[in-house]
């Protein structure tokens, strides 16, 4: 089997296209609180290193303290993550909690004269990335306020004699040791958050264009809704009159004009048919009819319908691969496979191919044509509206037929065949597959 140059929307039934602004808000909180974690690790290492290793004095009940009310709050927030929508002022009440945590930290060890006083930035910034600009400015505001306060009023560290040969050394590697760790944890978390931002950004902009599409197929209903009314009346006429050439004796006794006459009222019979199928469809809500069903007599009957509307084109159809499978089917379904089959059959007369099988859960229904293949340019716009080499107005119906595919949670792939020809595989989630 070829691989497909180009697979539109293909994905498990059910499974999401991308995170959507509220899934990535939650990622983004889940991030927060992993970096909370690392803080109490973090400040709970630092505080016992220096107090009983440096040998430097330490309020360590009060800093242990400040550390187990950020841990339980923590806690607390990854129970409640799952629960509930995540909005932005809970993102930034939860970094004005890092926040007044580092600031109590700081006030016990030495205030602004304390290293690790930069690990401010590390708030401000995500908060940038994450928040609207009102929300970045408080921040902003309560970081400066900190900061002045610690820079008044704080407890001064009690560094004890012989520790270094100078004090300036000491703050000169915690000024090291702090910027490495702000560094590190950007980089860290930020990219993680931009990924989750990213991937926000795209799956919104995959609805757009999605709806973008369904606004198309409405206009096309709807247009195609009036053509029909307006069909009705010339296609009676030529019904009618069809009929009167019927009993007229010149026809009768031309054995080759009644065929062609009879050929003639059949193919206005089916255009009336086609004509009602368009109202009727018109007149059913959006998803009414949806309805599984067992693959195989449908495709059948598709099969059966189209070969006998294109007797000159010869169908090869086969469908054992998938006896079983059970699909949601609605009326749509039958046209955009018709339309796979049209347009194979207009790329090669000699013959089409039709075949279905399951493939990972999913029902591939195969539309195979021994002609000269897509082009590339063809191949990248294959599924959008009115993209045909074949001039204005054509190329609806590989565009359709994703979207019906898109519809019941499959999609459409295209791609050329190495012996020659062009592949379509129109693919549905299967309701179920029963065994053989």
């Amino acid at each position: 089997m070829d691989a497909p140059l180009l697979a539109l929307t293909r994905r498990r039934a059910g499974a999401p296209a991308g995170p959507s602004p509220e899934t990535a808000a939650a990622e983004n909180m889940r991030q927060l609180v992993q970096l909370r974690w690392i803080a109490v690790a973090g400040q709970t290492a630092t505080i016992l290193l220096v107090h009983f290793v440096l040998r430097v004095p330490l309020p360590v009940v009060e800093m242990l303290g400040i550390v187990l009310v950020l841990a339980f709050a923590n806690l607390l927030g990854m129970i409640a993550l799952p629960r509930h929508r995540v909005y932005d002022g809970e993102i930034m009440v939860a970094l004005l909690l890092d926040m007044a945590a580092l600031t109590l930290q700081l006030y016990f060890s030495g205030g602004a004269t304390n290293p690790f006083i930069s690990l401010y930035l590390l708030q401000v910034v995500l908060g940038a990335i994450l928040l609207p600009y009102a929300a970045v400015a408080v921040l902003v505001a309560a970081t400066a306020l900190s900061y002045a306060l610690l820079s008044l009023n704080y407890v001064p560290l009690a560094l004890p004699g012989g520790l270094l040969a100078d004090s300036a050394d000491l703050f000169a590697i915690g000024q090291w040791i702090g910027f490495v760790m702000v560094a590190s944890l950007l980089v860290l978390f930020i990219t993680r958050i931009s990924r989750n931002l990213h991937a926000r950004d795209a799956h919104v902009a995959d609805l757009r264009q999605h709806a973008a599409q369904e606004e198309g197929i409405v206009r096309m209903g709807l247009f195609a809704s009036g053509a029909a009314h307006e069909l009705g009346t010339p296609l009676g006429t030529l019904s009618v009159i069809l009929a009167d050439w019927r009993r007229m004796p010149t026809i009768t006794g031309d054995p080759e004009l009644a065929i062609e006459v009879e050929e003639m009222q059949a193919e206005v019979q089916r255009c009336k048919a086609i004509v009602s199928d368009i109202l009727h469809s018109a007149g059913q809500p959006r998803g009414e009819a949806m309805e599984s069903h067992a693959a195989g007599p449908f495709l059948d009957m598709v099969a059966e319908a189209w070969q006998v509307a294109h007797p000159q084109v010869p169908l090869d159809y086969a469908r054992e691969d998938a006896e079983g499978a059970v699909v949601a089917i609605d009326a749509a379904l039958r046209q955009a496979i018709w339309n796979l089959l049209d347009n194979a059959a207009e790329a090669s007369p000699a013959g089409v191919r039709l075949t279905a099988a399951i493939e990972d859960r999913m029902l591939a229904i195969i539309v195979r044509d021994w002609g000269d293949g897509f082009s590339p340019e063809a191949l990248a716009k294959v599924g959008k509206l009115y993209q045909s080499t074949k001039g204005a107005g054509h190329g609806v119906g590989l565009f359709l037929a994703t979207n019906v595919a898109r519809r019941l949670g499959g999609g459409l792939e295209a791609s050329n065949r190495v012996g020659g020809g062009a592949e379509v595989r129109l693919l549905l989630p299967l309701a179920r597959a029963e065994e053989r």
